[in-house]
């Protein structure tokens, strides 16, 4: 049987003066090791993405660099807003790359809001950028992490996987933005992509509600009777194997998670705070609904470590391992 055709993997390096460049390097490298049917191209400036002096040269075969020249020079933890529209190029190469089909999938690495928004750039995340610019209305954020037999009374390794309703917002504009067509979608789309991408057949699908106690018979708020169990009805309706809604305190319950495949929370920190509790370090970022494979780390830039040395790789590595995957899915 012929091999297949190498997995081009892109990576946006991120925030120049975050970990961004140095995880990417570590993380490319040790991914080609594993991983012999697979290219890695990383996209910066070539002073941030220099490999270690005695780095096997069969690896350095497979890991291209393509130039983006930084607009001043960086020092490490340090922020400068000149530097902020090299950011955005590095995503905008990285997009095009995949729309064109040069790159099977991109990888991003942490990028500071902050400093874009003070440089003048609309930037709220990833996750909406690459939804504007790929012309798409509706993307859904979801982060997943494998978790070990044995962890937290699993009889098998699993995989944890959380979607998100609303994404980057101040808490106080949540219940507006939760509509019943919006779940309904953000539903659809989750089915959507784990049975097409994840190679799911039949996803079993949990969503939280917004109130304490699920709003305890509309006692504590009545978003639950009139918009997310409808949603989760019509959802139920369209042949989708999804409950719900569950109070978010609960809804994460241990003993369910090897019958359940993803978790769907109404909110950020409702639904990361609990994932990230039990898989910091070693989760990954996906956003679904894309016409591309975008998978990104789940932490940030670590600006108090970057330039030392000392920051950990694990998280860029899996993001890697999931985005191959992905494209390989997505070829079968």
């Amino acid at each position: 049987m012929p091999q297949q055709a190498p997995v081009n993997l892109a990576i946006t390096t991120g925030e120049p003066a975050g970990v961004g460049p140095e995880v990417s390097v570590k993380a490319a490298l040790a991914f080609l090791a594993e991983q012999e049917n697979a290219r890695i191209t990383l996209l910066g400036d070539a002073n941030l993405l220099q490999p270690p002096r005695r780095t096997n040269p069969r690896l350095i075969e497979r890991l291209q660099f393509e130039p983006v020249q930084l607009a001043k020079p960086v020092v490490p933890g340090v922020l400068d807003s000149a530097n902020a529209p090299y950011v955005v190029s590095l995503l905008d190469r990285a997009l095009e790359g995949c729309l064109q089909k040069r790159f099977d999938a991109m990888v991003t690495a942490p990028v500071q809001k902050s400093i874009m928004n003070i440089a003048g750039l609309a930037f709220t995340g990833h996750t909406e950028y690459l939804a504007q610019h790929c012309d798409v209305k509706h993307v859904v954020m979801m982060l997943c992490a494998p978790m070990p037999k044995g962890f937290l009374g699993l009889k098998q390794p699993w995989d944890l996987r959380v979607a998100l309703v609303t994404i980057h917002m101040p808490l106080q504009a949540v219940p507006g933005a939760i509509t019943q067509a919006y779940v309904l979608e953000t539903i659809q789309i989750v089915a959507k992509d784990l049975q097409s991408r994840f190679g799911l057949a039949k996803p079993v699908i949990r969503v939280a509600g917004l109130n304490p106690h699920a709003g305890e018979s509309g006692y504590l708020g009545r978003e639950e009777i009139d918009v997310i169990t409808p949603a989760i009805k019509t959802a139920q309706s369209l042949g989708i194997e999804v409950s719900g809604p569950f109070p978010g305190d609960t809804m994460f319950d241990a003993s369910a998670l090897e019958s359940v495949d993803i978790f769907i929370a109404m909110y950020h920190d409702q639904g990361l705070a609990p994932f990230k509790f039990v898989t910091f370090g070693g989760g990954v970022n996906v956003t679904l609904g894309l016409p591309i494979i975008r998978t990104s780390v789940d932490h940030g830039t670590a600006l108090d470590i970057a330039g030392k040395g000392l920051a950990d790789s694990g998280s860029m590595l899996e993001a890697l391992r999931l985005a191959y995957q992905l494209a390989i899915n997505q070829r079968n």
